[in-house]
């Protein structure tokens, strides 16, 4: 490059700037580069601001009762969780227009919200759904990939990754945003002694969330990743997140039941303890159970609201395989009717799925695998036939959980 070159911007010579990049009819140094993504940044993000898609008016802000109600309409039983979940929100959404109206001094503060419950019993889905109704980004992440920083596995700062991209870098839009954790139990403390090794992906990961938990401003790599010193950061503050943590905690009703001087199987000493209904004893769940399973108390005082789901039934496996309005039976036969056949089911069909469902100990989980099993033939066969009608039977599906070998499980 000659040394004559010259920035059509500032007029600076390739040997006073770092960089000279050559365009068509000029050149560019790398400051002006620079500086003209910052102007173009700073107008693309006013321009956002101008027409907001992540407004709700207060007449539209959607009462707990009414968020609960679009809740049943996706998910089958769960009433307590469903509460909770839509009192939190509806909270979230009242912190978000008192920041725009400081009318006083009373700031109110956030109600994380951590729900424990088995597989298979729609904590997930509750967050999905919610994700349907909500008017501010919302993204769901799973605790499982998050490591310290350093470690093999994804940074804490990710979970604002995500969050940032679904609000499209919008970083007043998503410092209101609301964050469902899943899998929070399997970042549990690996040992009761911490100083025997290093727990990198449990107390570890426990202790980087704290900062996101309870309000802090975090820099974040834009695309996700890990940090390198010249990387270009988001700060985003933390403050006005709301976090739901959703885990299985697979075999904390051993903790329950010690709290409670009882036992999961055998006999009950008696007394006051006769009243506890050992076949759900999630239902007792408290913050010191957590604590015995694995959670440092300071996550757990940042998670005030501690509600459980409770185990799906015969009859709450039933409803979700046809009542809810993407059901599974719904789904089946709306993808028939795309190829013109009408699809039904026997009764004793449905029957047998959850019969099945229910000794696979899977949750609704398995009704979808079962239903799957079932209708693999159908599915191939009938878009090439000239069928118009199906109708699928319990032997039918007896027939095909036999061939695939499930019954022997």
């Amino acid at each position: 490059m000659a040394k004559s070159e010259k920035c059509s911007f500032c007029g600076r010579g390739a040997n006073e700037v770092r960089l000279l990049m050559p365009g068509r009819d000029g050149c560019i140094c790398d400051e002006c580069a620079e500086q003209a993504y910052l102007l173009s940044e700073e107008y693309l993000h006013k321009k956002r601001k101008k027409n907001p898609k992540w407004a709700i008016s207060r007449e539209e802000l959607p009462k707990p009762d009414q968020i609960k109600a679009f809740l049943d309409e996706y998910v089958i039983g769960q009433d307590d969780a469903k509460r909770y979940l839509a009192v939190s929100v509806y909270n979230h959404y009242k912190r978000i227009m008192q920041a725009s109206d400081d009318s006083d001094d009373v700031e109110i503060e956030k109600s994380n919200i951590i729900m424990v419950g088995p597989t298979g019993t729609g904590k997930t889905l509750l967050a999905k759904t919610i994700a349907r109704l909500l008017k501010v980004p919302f993204t769901i992440v799973d605790a499982t990939v998050l490591t310290e920083a350093g470690y093999v596995g994804e940074d804490i700062e990710s979970i604002l990754t995500r969050l940032l991209q679904v609000a499209d870098y919008d970083v007043e839009a998503a410092e209101r945003g609301i964050v469902f954790i899943d899998e929070i139990d399997k970042i549990a403390r690996k040992s009761d002694n911490p100083s025997i090794t290093r727990d990198v992906s449990g107390e570890g990961v426990q202790q980087g969330l704290l900062k996101l938990l309870e309000g802090s401003i975090v820099n974040v790599p834009p695309q996700g990743g890990r940090k390198h010193p010249e990387q270009k950061m988001i700060a985003v503050n933390t403050k006005n997140i709301l976090y739901i943590c959703g885990g299985a905690f697979d075999g904390i009703e051993r903790k329950i039941a010690m709290r409670l001087n009882t036992h999961v199987v055998g006999y009950n000493g008696g007394g006051s303890n006769s009243r506890v209904d050992r076949d759900n004893l999630l239902q007792y769940i408290a913050p010191q159970d957590l604590k015995a399973y694995g959670l440092i108390p300071e996550i757990i005082g940042r998670l005030p609201i501690l509600t459980y789901l409770q185990p799906l039934d015969r009859e709450a496996l039933r409803r979700i395989l046809v009542e809810p309005k993407n059901s599974i039976i719904k789904q089946y036969v709306k993808l028939f009717e795309m190829d013109g056949v009408k699809l039904t089911f026997d009764d004793d069909m449905l029957d047998y799925v959850v019969d099945k469902a229910i000794e696979f100990k899977l949750g609704a989980r398995g009704l979808r695998s079962i239903v799957e099993t079932v209708m693999m033939d159908a599915m191939y066969e009938t878009p090439s036939s000239n069928k118009k009608k199906l109708h699928i039977t319990r032997s039918y599906a007896e027939k095909k959980l036999e061939k695939a070998k499930l019954l022997a499980v």
